[in-house]
């Protein structure tokens, strides 16, 4: 009877002790269900981060105001398809997991043909942005796209981008090397509207619609209509991007240079040359100085630890205090490079004693602060202050160098918004996907099928035999 007690006893606090391990195994369970449902975070392990959305895409996510929704409108069964990079479903969650603003729906055609109809969806694979009213469809799946939607949903005021022409800058439409046709596309991409201006007229002025005016590249220099019809923009709140390249054969951009130095800017007469070497593991020469030092001013802050390229340089410096211009350094070579001054007779030979020797600066940012009236009131609002960003190149924007796996395209764009004061949107951005599967050809895929589907099934059974052999 007492063993019997014994036992009884001891199966109750067995059971007991059971009931308790369950009861915790299912509280754990329970908490994990409910943090991955509220909390859903994931670790991108891709070399290429092909999972992980860009700094640009949080930042804006981060700052939203108002709420957006996104709409994918495809087939329920391809909603979850995925032939390369993450799935239709895969990428829209990334963004609504990002904020609790963003609200993703998947939408059927075929089962909701109103919805689908109400928005004019006449391809299937559509995304479609909605914020405040408005709508925007995205021109495609990947992250750069839909981004670029939810920033033109977000800022629908176009802002326009006028490119000076008639003093032999990089053509908008030429799809050269050295064109701007993928500059243009870019913009474009980014909600701006670019077109072509001449100040070359009878009564000229920068047109009133211009956001930004470009002076990207030019051969010939200025003529003295074209100085005061500039002058009068920035001077007056406008907008510019200067891009100047050294004074080569053929180029000559005295006058326009004269005018920068009257902004405290003082753009060198010189060449760049970078002895580094870092510039060799992009296939360039000592003539394409990296930029690889940014200043902590809002246009290059992000960029820090990111290389940018400028074919042909000339360095740009703050030049003498002038009264009403501020003006900041924005980025800087490598140590290993100097300022050669005499550069023109096709040998570079660098004179420590009469060159500038590294870092060099190659870019700066100014704000022409626009003086009160002398007989304002102290509580009149003030004027929109100018603002210009000088660069000592052009190049580091043309079809052959844009695409440079660095920051060029970042670092373009950055000036673009910081002079139409969209600092929230200067960030990195997000980068073309890389194709990466492997390529085989047909010799290579039958030796894999050889030595994995039938050689190493055959081994296993072989050595298993062979095992079974010796025990017997």
């Amino acid at each position: 009877m007492a063993d019997q007690g014994f036992m009884k006893a001891r199966q109750t606090k067995f059971s007991a002790f059971l009931a308790g391990y369950l009861l915790v195994v299912l509280a754990i369970l329970g908490a994990v269900n409910y943090l991955a449902n509220r909390y859903n975070k994931t670790k991108d392990l891709t070399e290429t981060k092909l999972y992980t959305l860009s700094e640009q895409t949080v930042k804006i996510a981060h700052n939203l105001k108002d709420d957006v929704k996104i709409y994918y409108f495809d087939e329920a069964e391809r909603w979850t398809e995925s032939r390369f990079g993450p799935s239709p479903k895969d990428q829209l969650t990334r963004y609504a997991n990002l904020s609790p603003k963003i609200t993703v729906q998947y939408v059927d055609p075929r089962r909701t043909p109103k919805l689908a109809r109400d928005m004019n969806i006449s391809t299937l694979g559509t995304v479609i942005v909605e914020t405040g009213g408005r709508h925007e469809e995205a021109r495609g799946l990947t992250e750069q796209e839909i981004t670029n939607a939810m920033i033109r949903a977000l800022k629908p005021n176009k802002r326009t981008a006028c490119f000076l022409t008639g003093n032999g800058e990089h053509d908008l439409e030429n799809t050269k090397a050295d064109g701007f046709s993928a500059l243009k596309q870019m913009l474009e991409g980014a909600n701006f509207i670019v077109k072509p201006v001449s100040l070359l007229e009878r009564t000229p002025a920068v047109p009133s619609d211009c956001t930004v005016l470009v002076v990207g590249g030019p051969k010939n220099d200025f003529v003295s209509v074209e100085i005061d019809a500039i002058k009068k923009f920035v001077e007056g709140g406008g907008r510019a991007l200067f891009m100047l390249d050294p004074l080569t054969k053929g180029v000559d951009t005295t006058a326009l240079t004269k005018m920068l130095d009257e902004w405290s800017v003082s753009v060198n007469d010189d060449l760049v040359v970078d002895l580094s070497g870092l510039g060799q593991l992009y296939g360039t020469d000592e003539f394409s100085p990296l930029v690889a030092s940014y200043e902590d001013h809002v246009i290059g802050r992000d960029l820090k630890g990111t290389g940018t390229l400028f074919p042909l340089a000339r360095s740009v410096v703050p030049g003498p205090v002038r009264g009403g211009v501020t003006v900041e350094k924005l980025f800087s070579t490598t140590s290993k490079s100097f300022a050669v001054k005499d550069f023109r007779s096709g040998k570079i030979a660098i004179d420590p004693k009469r060159d500038t020797a590294g870092p060099i600066n190659m870019g700066v940012a100014a704000i022409y602060n626009i003086p009160a009236p002398p007989n304002a009131a102290p509580d009149a609002p003030k004027a929109a202050n100018g603002r210009f960003v000088v660069t000592g190149s052009s190049r580091f924007v043309t079809n052959s160098t844009l695409g440079f796996p660095g920051g060029n395209k970042d670092l373009l764009l950055n000036m673009m918004n910081w002079l139409c004061n969209d600092e929230d949107l200067i960030s990195i951005r997000p980068k073309d996907v890389e194709d990466r599967r492997l390529q085989l050809n047909q010799s290579q895929m039958s030796r894999i099928l050889l030595t994995n589907v039938f050689g190493l099934p055959l081994l296993i059974i072989l050595v298993a035999v062979l095992v079974w052999w010796k025990r017997r």
